[in-house]
């Protein structure tokens, strides 16, 4: 799989992540361009030399795409005053939003984001606070511009000719806080910003994060066939953190090499509605039944795991924005031409009588090129029944969310 959990995240890299063979559209040059005598000089202050170790357990391209990156880095000789030297030029030219950029999973993901190569302009949004985070972030010597946008006013320009639009928006559960409760403020809020999109940028990639997400998603189908913009090849629903628990889990309990993990999860983005295929798992290991049963239930209550941890100070919020990045990071490698991208993903799809199914992905240019069937053929007896037993959760927070947004018809 393309792109699974441990690999090179090139940190202000001094590569491009795509295929042997592919090409870069015809964007704006980056500015950045290395040249040294024998190494590629230091960028990001940390240092690199000419050959690519992409196997380690820091970032987001998966095995077979860190082969391909190995393949495609080929330093040219060049002849600069009599001396062999070697130069690469970083092309640096996409646009990607955060909306919600202040809050406890913007940050970090402002951050990670920051650190992308791919990355020409990072676009900050926030009802209040983003001024400091775009000016903290705007030190850091990677090649985007950081620029930061506050209230509704700003919204619009915020959103103008950009690629990729992630919405982290929203609020946790409170203390007394109703399920209900949750739900309404956090719809109103993907509501609104989703108009905005469809409003400025209808053609761009489109990251739902906010909770829940299993209702998150149809309002924003919703809210952009209502503006007559919907592609339902550019709306997704971020549920990589799923994957990247259960890559890590699955090779914590069978002392597995993480570079080497991939464990598709199908289903939905709460509770039971998360699914993971552990008879999938590649490389092939088997499982006992008291072993598929723990990692299941463990992997669908992560999340309580990191709200118990943090005695109420918090809940996961730097694992989110990790597992967001990479999911960025593998939407502008496809953006960018790279043939083999896949990930999983909370998508309008056919694979089962539900509307909206989370399954792993092809993702191009253009968005979704193809669902990929394969992972639910041949399921075990405990994953068939999980499947069948997670359709009438998942189906009524699919029609929730689609309900919601058909009672408050969107803003012309």
């Amino acid at each position: 799989m393309a792109a699974t959990s441990a690999t090179t995240f090139s940190i202000g890299s001094t590569v491009s992540f795509r295929s042997k063979g592919s090409s870069f559209p015809q964007a704006k040059p980056s500015a950045v361009r290395f040249t040294s005598q024998n190494s590629v000089a230091s960028f990001s202050c940390l240092k690199a030399t000419t050959s690519v170790n992409c196997e380690t357990g820091s970032s987001f391209l998966g095995k077979e795409s860190s082969a391909a990156l190995r393949g495609s880095f080929v330093p040219k000789a060049q002849k600069a005053t009599q001396r062999s030297q070697y130069g690469l030029q970083i092309q640096a030219s996409y646009k990607v939003a955060i909306l919600g950029a202040a809050g406890g999973i913007g940050q970090p993901l402002a951050l990670l984001v920051k650190m992308s190569p791919l990355v020409s302009d990072l676009h900050l949004y926030d009802i209040a606070n983003v001024k400091g985070v775009a000016a903290d972030l705007s030190h850091c010597n990677t090649p985007s511009q950081v620029l930061d946008f506050t209230g509704a006013s700003e919204l619009g320009n915020c959103l103008k000719g950009v690629n990729v639009v992630v919405i982290p928006a929203g609020v946790p559960r409170k203390p007394g806080m109703t399920r209900d409760d949750l739900f309404n403020i956090n719809a109103n809020i993907v509501k609104t910003l989703v108009e905005a999109v469809a409003d400025n940028c209808p053609d761009a990639f489109i990251h739902i994060i906010s909770n829940p997400v299993n209702s998150t998603v149809p309002i924003a189908a919703e809210v952009l066939k209502q503006k007559g913009v919907y592609d339902p090849k550019k709306l997704f629903g971020v549920t990589t953190l799923d994957v990247v628990r259960a890559n890590t889990f699955v090779a914590e309990k069978k002392n597995l090499k993480l570079i080497d993990v991939d464990v598709p999860v199908v289903g939905g983005h709460a509770g039971i509605t998360i699914l993971p295929l552990l008879s999938k798992t590649r490389p092939s290991v088997s499982f006992t039944d008291e072993e598929v049963e723990q990692l299941t239930v463990r992997i669908q209550n992560a999340g309580t795991e990191v709200v118990e941890a943090k005695a109420g100070a918090g809940s996961a919020t730097l694992s989110m924005a990790y597992a967001a990045a990479r999911f960025v990071e593998s939407s502008l490698r496809a953006l960018d031409g790279d043939g083999d991208v896949y990930e999983c993903s909370f998508v309008q799809s056919d694979l089962t009588e539900l509307p909206f199914f989370a399954s792993r992905i092809k993702l191009g240019r253009k968005g979704i090129e193809a669902l990929i069937p394969s992972d639910l053929e041949g399921l075990t007896d405990y994953e068939q029944k999980a499947l069948e037993a997670l359709k009438p959760e998942l189906k009524a927070s699919i029609e929730k969310g689609i309900a919601f947004v058909q009672k408050q018809p969107v803003t012309a």
